[in-house]
């Protein structure tokens, strides 16, 4: 019979997450993860693998070795080993530079694999990328900032209203927000926050990556100063377009 079961139990009270959060992260059910501790059902090879992945394991040894009994002092010893050895999540970094050839070679393993790389110890495990974005399009947000993105696996995964880095065949590299279009269900939607840019459609099939906006990090006082009126007008511009723009969809 294998450890599964209360290894699994022991890493998650290792890192302090409830069965909820560890849920999440694994992308399953709570109930399964009582199941899989509770030894009444044995765990998925692809939630061992997630597990393993995580908690830098090998399937073998998170099998057949008991993980509790493994040597390193106390529990919490083991707890505090675990935080400060923990891997942040590698972020690749896209530079506006570099955008143009990561649009034909963001596929490319060996492509990818010559971005430089940063890590935030604020991430949850996860892929993530980063872009620098130029312009006035996303306005408050100043041009040269970087945009920390969470990969996204299908359109349906997108919430209305909410910023992405979208790639796609026609439109290049763009941090926008997003709205689905119910009537045109092959096609998404692009807004700037700046109201003087027009939304503009792109179709499904021409959208290679979507990144979910979760960090923006900019340089210190490189954000513009705006009156009172001026993001006043913003505002009520942006409210019309927005409304506008629903009603169409609709």
């Amino acid at each position: 019979m294998s450890n599964a079961g209360k290894n699994l139990r022991y890493l998650r009270k290792l890192r302090g997450w409830t069965q909820e959060e560890f849920a999440n992260k694994l992308k399953i059910k709570r109930s399964l993860v009582g199941a899989y501790e509770e030894e009444r059902a044995e765990p998925k090879l692809e939630v061992m693998e997630q597990v393993c992945a995580i908690f830098k394991l090998s399937l073998e040894d998170f099998l057949f070795n008991d993980l509790t009994e493994a040597k390193g002092g106390s529990y919490l010893d083991k707890r505090r080993q675990m935080k400060m050895t923990s891997e942040s999540a590698e972020i690749r970094f896209v530079p506006v530079k570099a955008a143009a050839g990561y649009m034909t070679g963001y596929a490319d393993p060996e492509f990818v694999d010559e971005l430089n790389t940063f890590t935030l110890p604020m991430l949850a495990p996860g892929q993530y990328r980063a872009f620098e974005i130029m312009g006035d399009s996303m306005l408050p947000t100043p041009s040269g900032s970087v945009i920390v993105g969470e990969k996204v696996e299908g359109l349906d995964d997108l919430k209305n209203s909410n910023t992405y880095i979208v790639m796609s065949r026609n439109e290049g590299v763009a941090y926008k927000r997003v709205m689905k279009n119910n009537r045109l269900k092959n096609k998404i939607t692009l807004i700037s926050d700046n109201p003087i840019y027009e939304p503009y459609n792109v179709s499904s099939e021409d959208v290679l990556e979507i990144w979910k906006a979760v960090y923006i990090l900019q340089k210190a006082n490189a954000a513009p100063v705006w009156d009172m009126n001026q993001l006043a007008g913003m505002v009520n511009n942006l409210q019309e377009q927005v409304s506008t723009l629903k009603k169409k969809l609709n």
